[in-house]
């Protein structure tokens, strides 16, 4: 990536502004065609926003889209059309034992509207809040339970492959857990054995960050910093790590980059949410400088792993080892091509770690710590160019709003354009929220106004 070091937040004011525009049609669209009976939806097919029966882990983040464009424009009917449909939508997803997905569509959701609640932008009802809250307990308690323990402080909530697989997505999830603990709220066991959230979420990211983030200290032969793996597998019956492997990359030797995006930003989340623990609170699991070491080591080696394997713009193809991308020639020396014949980019893991790139540069600066900047403008420059004309839909016949995202590349699940042989062209429900997550938090520090943080 080529980092433009003089981008400031007020600089991408007008092209946000001309984003909600686009967005608003885009959420009405969706809102009015969408057939619920078939499930949430998940990418576009020609324009179109489709469901894909897996788990609905998407469905979050169309309301939540809603309860953004609310928080950017003030324009009320978004807000009643968010809260509409989660009451009425969202609340099997609360108790789904069979996900790992919780913080990805309770935060969305309820999660920003309890946040909405304490920055004075919806009035306070008490019970009102207390059925935010009490989602998000329920929620966080439920993804905690999905658990496989491990050796010596370790552990890790299941994917939805079983107990023996870790998906590095769920560092992204984990803070539904977090806000569970910082609501007060506890696990119970056998016998009211007393479960700490936060120490599931600590232990979850302690093996995410030894098992599926790689440090080029000699691991394997394809040990490079900052490389992450999808999925680690483990002996169940003893715990030993047994390889790495993916679900939706091309191996378990290259990088997926949308998950190294959602590892991107999860582990930035969660250090700024450690500066709100104490010592007490965490003593148990490990110490609270030990916890932040871990996390700042990973955070940094995703981090440059990310800008030294995007194009020139920020935008990165979907794996480093897609087997084609050679024939492209250097990808990483010139800007993106999002329409190739070749290999697809993946606008969405730019959506995702533009943000991760935003808040890890702030903790860092917050902390008088050294290289925040070069973040904090790494994840300016992503956003430029997702504003740009070649990635931001204003078709209002297109009901995507950022292009170029991918799915599934090995199930090949993404549509690919009569005359085309690679996909492009298409969005995701993820990748569009996302992008209106990064752009509110922008815009925020446009107008200086109140710090977003899952946990506000």
């Amino acid at each position: 990536m080529k980092i433009d070091t003089t981008l400031a937040p007020k600089d991408l004011q007008p092209a946000i502004a001309d984003m909600w525009k686009a967005s608003a049609a885009k959420i009405d669209s969706i809102d009015q065609t969408m057939d619920r009976t078939k499930g949430a939806p998940v990418h576009t097919v020609a324009g179109r926003y489709q469901p894909r029966g897996w788990t609905d882990w998407t469905q979050g983040f169309e309301f939540g889209s809603a309860v953004l464009q609310f928080d950017a424009t003030g324009e009320k009917r978004f807000l009643d059309l968010a809260v509409e449909r989660i009451l009425k939508e969202m609340p099997a997803h609360v108790t789904h034992f069979g996900v790992h997905d919780h913080g990805f569509n309770q935060i969305s959701t309820y999660g920003n509207l309890r946040r909405l609640v304490n920055e004075g932008r919806l009035p306070r009802d008490r019970w009102q809040m207390e059925y935010f809250e009490l989602t998000l307990k329920c929620s966080g308690a439920v993804q905690a339970n999905r658990w496989t323990e491990l050796p010596g402080g370790y552990g890790y909530v299941q994917s939805f492959n079983g107990p023996h697989s870790l998906f590095i997505d769920t560092m992204r999830t984990l803070r539904v857990m977090a806000l569970s603990h910082r609501l007060g709220h506890v696990m119970k066991g056998e016998g009211d054995a007393v479960i700490s959230m936060l120490g599931r979420a600590i232990a979850h990211a302690r093996t995410s960050a030894k098992y599926s983030i790689f440090y080029g200290e000699g691991r394997d032969i394809y040990d490079l910093r900052g490389r992450t793996a999808h999925e680690a597998i483990f002996n169940v019956a003893n715990g030993a790590f047994r390889c790495v492997s993916t679900q939706q990359g091309y191996s378990g030797y290259s990088t997926w980059m949308r998950g190294l995006a959602w590892a991107i930003t999860g582990f930035a989340e969660l250090l700024e949410f450690m500066e709100s623990v104490t010592g007490e609170e965490v003593a148990a699991f490990g110490g609270k400088a030990d916890i932040v070491a871990m996390l700042d080591k990973a955070a940094a080696a995703t981090c440059d792993f990310y800008i030294e394997h995007s194009a020139t713009d920020g935008i990165p193809y979907w794996d480093t080892g897609a087997p084609r991308l050679h024939e492209l020639g250097d990808v990483y020396a010139v800007e993106s091509q999002p329409e190739n014949d070749v290999e697809p980019v993946d606008s969405s893991a730019a959506a995702i770690a533009a943000q991760g790139f935003l808040r890890y540069g702030a903790w860092l600066n917050a902390g008088k710590r050294s290289g925040g900047d070069r973040y904090v403008k790494a994840g300016l420059t992503v956003l430029r160019t997702l504003l740009s004309e070649r990635y931001l839909s204003r078709d209002p016949n297109h009901q995507g709003l950022v292009l170029h995202s991918q799915y599934h590349r090995p199930n090949g699940w993404d549509y690919v354009q009569p005359g085309r042989k690679n996909p492009s062209g298409e969005a995701t429900m993820w990748g569009d929220y996302h992008m209106r997550e990064l752009a509110l938090y922008v815009q925020r520090l446009a107008e200086k106004g109140p710090y977003p943080t899952f946990f506000s």
